[in-house]
């Protein structure tokens, strides 16, 4: 597996957004689906209950030869929008 570097947007937008790194690693690291995303990014995402919602935890990385950076990371409760 690849070594993955956060850009420092993508740590400020977990951070205020209240997603903990742990689950950004678990989302990299056993997605329920990876879809492409725009340009040359990859869209890690899985399904995860925070509170007492189901949000969809989706991970924006660029994939080089030698590493996977993510780009930035955020929560959403619409689901079917984004789910393939």
């Amino acid at each position: 597996m690849k070594p993955v570097r956060w850009s420092k947007h993508a740590r400020e937008e977990a951070e205020r957004r209240g997603i903990p790194v742990g689950l950004v690693e678990n989302v990299l690291a056993s997605p329920e689906q990876v879809a492409s995303g725009y340009g040359n990014t990859q869209v890690y995402q899985s399904r995860k209950e925070m509170g007492n919602k189901i949000y969809l935890i989706r991970v924006i990385v660029v994939e080089s030869k030698e590493e996977r950076i993510i780009v930035t990371v955020y929560r959403t409760t619409k689901v079917s929008k984004y789910w393939r």
